[in-house]
């Protein structure tokens, strides 16, 4: 491996544009595969990135290569094919999947990779694209010791928080048992807020309790600021890519025989939301659409009166 690596980057979105930002201005030589979305590769290559035409080009550059796509499909897309990563025949290429991917998926393409020299990293993301521009993001990884130790200083341009859990598959599992946590929060915390103003109290005075109290967490103070302040950018992450890391959950659960009833509640909160149309709002606006189902109109209208 080159010193310092060259780096890839597949997927340059809402948090794979601020990894890569971090990447480049902190030394690394970075590539770039095109996204449908120009404005964040022309910022990259302004900072002196370069981009590829193929995830195969990408691949023949780099020693690293990031992939931050939407979930399992797109990872294998990226992956096989004559224009995907493994077609470009690069030797000791360690690739590392920050998506949220189903593990199964995850581990056959483990065995893929092996085969045709190249290693895969699982190391989904935790936090929001604001920690993301920052470089302080948290990390579950799932790789051998060697290959931790060689990939740990560039997860550290953009990761404050580092845990390498393990072999390969265990960072999408626990990433998987992380959002379900999260999501659980959402739906908590989306019922208990539709409840409190249909009795009667208002979104200020139920954060006055739960902002300054025990129940108050990170995911909270993120979560609560649409609601009580119509801010949407403070927690962007989709409906659809909640429902779809639910999904992957409740499909893990199945693999392993466990009991999910809880999940399979919180699941079909994003499920109905989805279903209704609104795929592409954030999580927090769950609130919304569970005040909707109580004969509420949206938090906003209190803030405008």
């Amino acid at each position: 491996m080159s010193s310092p690596p060259v780096i890839g980057f597949i997927g340059v979105g809402l948090m794979g544009h601020g990894m890569a930002k971090n990447i480049v201005t902190k030394g690394h030589r970075l590539v770039v595969f095109g996204h449908r979305n120009r404005e964040p590769v022309e910022h990259l290559k302004s900072l002196g990135a370069t981009e590829a035409k193929t995830a195969r080009e990408l691949a023949a550059q780099c020693d690293i290569v990031h992939l931050c796509v939407t979930g399992s499909p797109q990872v294998e897309a990226n992956l096989r094919g004559p224009d995907g990563v493994i077609a470009s025949n690069k030797q000791g290429l360690i690739v590392i999947d920050c998506s949220t991917s189903n593990p199964v998926s995850t581990l056959a393409l483990g065995q893929e990779l092996k085969a045709a020299g190249m290693t895969l990293v699982d190391a989904p993301l935790s936090r929001t694209p604001v920690e993301a521009e920052a470089g302080t993001l948290d990390t579950m990884v799932g790789c051998d010791d060697a290959t931790f130790a060689s990939i740990e200083p560039v997860l550290r341009c953009w990761a404050g928080n580092v845990v390498h859990l393990g072999p390969l598959g265990l960072g999408h599992k626990m990433k998987l048992i992380n959002n379900f946590v999260a999501m659980g929060y959402a739906a908590l915390f989306s019922e208990a807020l539709a409840i409190a103003r249909k009795a009667g109290l208002s979104v200020e005075q139920f954060h006055s309790v739960i902002g300054s109290g025990r129940m108050r967490s990170g995911f909270y103070d993120t979560f609560i600021q649409w609601s009580l302040l119509g801010n949407e950018n403070a927690h962007k992450f989709t409906i659809s890519n909640a429902h779809k890391d639910m999904r992957y959950l409740a499909s893990m659960a199945t693999e392993i025989g466990a009991v999910n009833n809880l999940q399979a509640l919180v699941k079909n909160n994003f499920a109905a939301m989805e279903a209704a149309g609104q795929a592409e709002r954030y999580v927090p606006m769950l609130a919304d659409f569970v005040a909707q189902l109580n004969g509420l109109p949206p938090a906003a209208t209190e803030r405008k009166g």
